[in-house]
């Protein structure tokens, strides 16, 4: 007896007989990823180039038990002016100290050493950030 076998339906099982569905559905998802990727990119640009001022603590030292010495570095426009928030917390993270520089220096880069007023011991000091003034408010 021999062994007869059935072959399967066309276009059912295995690969699909119309391959231009799957290349159309191949070129839309890049076309959707390109166009993500783009937004990503156009609001990460859009962002950086909306900040006024950009700062960072570059050293800080807890010199007593009620007050941190900070470094502050921020780099702006020549005439903008801004103000940085500087915040630091003791070993349970609780906040000990906040304070406010205004930055209002003439250059573009602006170094400055700060003392912040602690309520105890402070174990770091935090850039909370730093937001621009229009340059014509004296």
């Amino acid at each position: 007896m021999a062994a007869v076998r059935e072959g399967l339906p066309d276009g059912r099982y295995g690969r699909s007989s119309d391959e231009r569905t799957d290349r159309k559905l191949k070129i839309i998802g890049s076309v959707l990823g390109v166009a993500l990727l783009g937004v990503i990119g156009w609001a990460g640009v859009s962002y950086i180039a909306g900040q006024d001022l950009s700062g960072r603590i570059i050293t800080w030292d807890a010199v007593s038990d009620h007050a941190v010495k900070v470094h502050l570095e921020v780099v702006k426009g020549k005439d903008d002016k801004g103000v940085c928030t500087l915040r630091s917390q003791a070993v349970d993270g609780s906040e000990v100290g906040r304070k406010d520089v205004t930055v209002d220096q003439r250059s573009g880069q602006v170094d400055t050493e700060v003392t912040l007023r602690t309520t105890k011991r402070a174990t770091n000091a935090v850039l909370v950030g730093c937001t621009g003034a229009p340059s014509g408010n004296g």
